[in-house]
């Protein structure tokens, strides 16, 4: 059975890309000094690492295979079709610049995320036995730092809802303080209507009395008249 295809994309792992990176890197400048000695071909080769380490290789003087190169390039602009060609070209530069500056970018990205990714393992007490004592006491006072801090928003947070329940009470004692002179009232107001029956009822009793008194003496007159 033939070999399966081999489907070509990044490799995530940074030990295993730096490693097959300086593998094929080494092939490839092998196989450009094989081709410029078994051809005799003017060969130049210009790599640039991932971190922007450059590495190359020539038969000749590099920089007059360049000149070489762009005299090749400025006679095939002479032709009708080279001024799309040399917009083509200067377009796919522009890209690849683009591109390199965005890939250099991710990886600056990617390298702080891994960075944070480790603080924060750290900071729960996971993965602290690779770290020396200096990074340990750097880590510490972090903590300190980080728990200071949160002390201070807390105890802001304590003093605001203190403050804010303060507030609750004084408007409870304020609207306490109007209903007991609301009730107050109206006691006053029973008391005082009270006290108005007591009266009435005891002029009543008068009265009622006078009346009886009054028909007695009346009766008895009578009865005399009548003897």
């Amino acid at each position: 059975m033939g070999r399966g295809k081999v489907v070509l994309e990044r490799i995530h792992n940074k030990i295993n890309r730096q490693v097959t990176f300086s593998k094929r890197r080494n092939g490839l400048l092998k196989k450009a000094f094989e081709l410029s000695v078994l051809c005799d071909a003017e060969v130049a080769l210009i790599i640039f690492s991932s971190r922007g380490k450059l590495f190359q290789y020539s038969s000749t003087d590099i920089s007059r295979i360049i000149e070489k190169y762009r005299q090749c390039c400025f006679d095939m602009s002479q032709t009708g079709d080279i001024a799309e060609h040399r917009s083509q070209q200067r377009f796919i530069i522009s890209n690849n610049c683009a591109l390199h500056c965005l890939y250099q970018e991710l990886l600056i990205l990617r390298s702080k995320y891994e960075s944070l990714q480790r603080t924060q393992r750290n900071l729960t007490g996971e993965e602290l036995e690779p770290l020396s004592m200096k990074e340990l006491h750097s880590l510490e006072k972090q903590l300190d730092r980080t728990l200071a801090q949160a002390r201070k928003h807390l105890t802001q947070k304590l003093t605001s809802r203190i403050d804010e329940l303060h507030g609750k009470v004084h408007n409870l004692e304020q609207v306490n303080k109007q209903l007991e002179s609301k009730e107050r009232g109206k006691c006053t107001q029973i008391c005082e209507s009270s006290a108005n029956n007591d009266i009435w009822l005891h002029d009543a009793h008068v009265n009622q009395f006078e009346y009886g008194t009054t028909r007695c003496v009346l009766l008895f007159t009578l009865v005399l008249l009548l003897f």
